[in-house]
């Protein structure tokens, strides 16, 4: 029947992988009968489980593609392609209430219609599904199946919100401890450079006190120098007699010796 659907590539690999997935259910429900083995039969039944979980995918994958491709498509192959995939919902009821059944043989009574996962309180046990199941028409099962589908990825996405979340916030927290550690690294930067600048300053302060002390040498020696000068030259005008003190370069002798050369110069 596959070769007579016209399937785009993409679906007719998804269709395929379904397809080889149905198989190895129908082989492994066949293998099933023949384990005696209670804990063989459950580990079974787990794989089979796991393969109806990728069944279920497929299908709701495949009807993703199937909504993009039909406004591209005729009616007529529309109609194909949708009755092709009531009938792989269909066929996949069918494997999701035998495996109940086997569930049930087992004594698992907490058991989904559609939810391969394990049974919460309040579920309907595994009897009462495989009633109410029988009991539903063809499309009721299709729209219970696909609600289900549509539950489960919507429990996805709100999965994928919440680890995208958690990716922004981990990003945040990264990028605020970066920023910490560029702040950190520049005030120890500037923890150096102050210390720098205190040693620096430390050095010219005892540079300038070592020039002043020079300074106050120096001046002192000269206060004491023209201390001497101006003693010998008060000395020297009020005893010019006084031969113990040289006379000083370039300075005049006292009025009354001039006086007493210009008389004697006129005699």
């Amino acid at each position: 029947m596959a070769s007579d659907l016209p399937l785009s590539p993409q679906l007719e690999q998804i269709h395929g992988e379904i397809r080889d997935h149905f198989r190895a259910l129908a082989n492994g429900f066949q293998r099933l009968d023949k384990i005696k083995d209670s804990n063989r039969q459950s580990k079974q039944l787990e794989e089979l489980t796991g393969k109806m979980r990728e069944c279920k995918r497929l299908i709701k994958e495949f009807d993703r593609e199937l909504k993009d491709e039909e406004p591209r498509n005729s009616p007529e192959v529309n109609k194909q392609l949708n009755d092709e995939k009531q009938s792989m919902i269909k066929e996949l009821n069918s494997y999701v209430a035998l495996r109940k059944t086997y569930l049930n043989t087992l004594g698992n009574k907490k058991i989904e219609l559609f939810d391969m996962g394990a049974g919460v309180s309040g579920e309907p046990t595994a009897d009462e599904n495989v009633q109410v199941a029988s009991s539903m028409s063809n499309q009721e099962l299709i729209d219970a199946g696909m609600k289900k589908m549509d539950e489960t990825d919507q429990a996805i996405e709100r999965s994928k919100q919440v680890v995208q979340q958690t990716v922004e916030v981990g990003t945040q927290a990264a990028s605020t401890l970066k920023g910490q550690t560029d702040q950190m690294g520049r005030i120890v930067n500037d923890l150096d450079t102050i210390q720098f600048s205190i040693k620096k300053a430390s050095q010219l302060v005892k540079e300038i006190g070592r020039q002043v002390a020079t300074d106050k040498c120096i001046m002192m020696f000269l206060f004491l120098i023209v201390c001497g000068v101006i003693a010998i030259i008060v000395v020297k005008i009020v005893n010019p007699n006084n031969k113990d003190i040289r006379d000083i370069p370039g300075l005049a002798p006292p009025a009354q010796s001039r006086k007493l050369l210009y008389l004697r110069k006129n005699l």
